[in-house]
């Protein structure tokens, strides 16, 4: 309701309309809120201002996808132009070369890149790609791990204890109702940061298996950073069955200069990503091998994936994210993961004083607040329990009214025009919402 005239609010009128033709009212049930959502009505920098004219600092970043936050003035100045010329073509552009050209350079392991348009596209491309290059139908993936909607690489996602099975084998549960039982059949759920087990799984399908899907710093699964053990592990038992290894940057690429990989000893065979790499508009992008990727080259001989797609590498969103890349330079990228940092620590202090059970887990320049005594190392361990998760609402609840915008699971992202303030203005409020808990245990 409006506090001025008892009336209800911008907002609540908007999404009483809204419900009327969005299911749910909402086209992403990531903008959900009750008893209503809020609605944007303008933003630039780290700072975003309502329908109602209410500030908050950002931390949601769009779900990870603002590396710049918001109308930074380079990339609102080169999209403008580009508008200017037109949106979309059946001719290719300059500017899709050039982007290719920094990608490729920004990684020694992107041999060749194509777009796409979203993140979700970006990993069902490449899945389809690895089975066209290996002529195997299944899949392997982490339990709890995100990948987008696509049928296969939505499996177990949201698995639940009744439903999950044993840590030897877990089972291959459906996310939406009416998913095919082949689709279930064809995907192998492995534990998390657990080589041993993991192995012994995918031992099981070696002959089947046309990739290994990982993020390497999965968010559902605790956001906690794949241990380098795993990673190798994995790495090794792809080479030696002739498996292909897929990584999931569509949000950790932002993390180094040339992706989480780097992190680790060895390469991927191909990589999606999206989000960051748009600079603010609707973009994915698969890299990798030369050889794996020629599997949709419409020039040769027998093309075993033929691929396009009406809105892929369009000129509006090349020029964004080509602009947007170009500006996350190693100096910027090492801005953001100071910052995230300097958060983590703040919080893990608060969290000590307080004496909450709580835990901070995160890597570059994103974390994570979980309402448990130790960080979590896999899906199972970062369920949270009824009692978590009331914790976790209150706290993002607190967080919102004092104005801050976090990701839903209570995970936050760092943006360049961010600096020390707003990081410790996020902890001081995190700070009086731990010691409101303290007091309610």
């Amino acid at each position: 309701m409006s506090a001025a005239d008892g009336l209800p609010s911008r907002s609540a009128q908007l999404y009483e309309r809204a419900q009327r033709t969005l299911p749910g009212g909402v086209s992403r049930n990531t903008v959900l809120r009750s008893p209503h959502p809020l609605y944007a009505a303008h933003a630039s920098g780290c700072r975003v201002v309502d329908i109602e004219g209410v500030e908050r600092i950002d931390f949601a970043n769009n779900m990870a996808a603002l590396l710049h936050g918001h109308a930074h003035p380079a990339i609102t100045a080169a999209v403008t132009e580009q508008l200017s010329k037109g949106t979309a073509f059946t001719l290719a552009t300059e500017v899709e070369v050039d982007y290719a050209e920094l990608l490729c350079a920004r990684n020694p392991s992107f041999e060749k890149v194509r777009f796409v348009n979203s993140g979700t596209e970006a990993v069902m491309a490449a899945v389809k790609c690895a089975r066209a290059f290996t002529g195997r139908p299944k899949i392997a993936k982490v339990e709890g791990a995100y990948h987008g909607v696509y049928d296969y690489a939505e499996v177990s996602q949201t698995a639940k204890p009744d439903q999950w099975g044993s840590e030897d084998g877990p089972n291959s549960v459906p996310v939406a109702f009416g998913t095919p039982a082949k689709a279930l059949e064809d995907v192998v759920v492995i534990p998390f940061n657990d080589a041993e087990r993991a192995i012994a799984i995918l031992d099981k399908h070696k002959d089947e298996l046309a990739c290994v899907l990982l993020d390497p710093m999965p968010h559902r699964v605790g956001l906690q950073p794949a241990e380098g053990s795993f990673y190798e592990a994995l790495r090794a038992w792809t080479q030696k069955s002739g498996a292909l290894l897929v990584l999931d940057e569509v949000v950790t690429f932002r993390s180094t200069y040339g992706g989480a990989q780097l992190w680790y000893d060895s390469a991927p065979d191909l990589t999606a990503m999206g989000k960051g790499i748009g600079g603010g508009f609707p973009v994915g992008a698969i890299a990798g091998r030369g050889d794996v990727m020629d599997v949709m080259n419409p020039l040769a001989e027998k093309v075993l994936f033929p691929h396009s797609g009406t809105f892929s590498a369009n000129p509006v969103t090349m020029t964004a994210g080509l602009t947007a890349m170009r500006l996350f330079d190693e100096a910027a990228v090492g801005h953001l993961n100071r910052l995230a940092e300097r958060a983590m620590t703040g919080i893990r202090a608060s969290i000590a004083q307080t004496g909450v059970r709580a835990c901070v887990t995160g890597g570059g320049s994103m974390f994570r607040v979980h309402f448990k005594e130790r960080p979590p190392r896999n899906y199972r361990e970062a369920y949270a329990t009824p009692a978590e998760n009331q914790q976790l609402k209150h706290m993002l609840d607190h967080l919102f009214a004092a104005g801050f915008l976090m990701i839903n699971t209570c995970a936050a992202t760092m943006s360049t025009p961010m600096g020390e303030a707003e990081v410790d203005a996020l902890v001081q409020a995190m700070d009086a919402g731990l010691r409101q808990l303290a007091k309610q245990a």
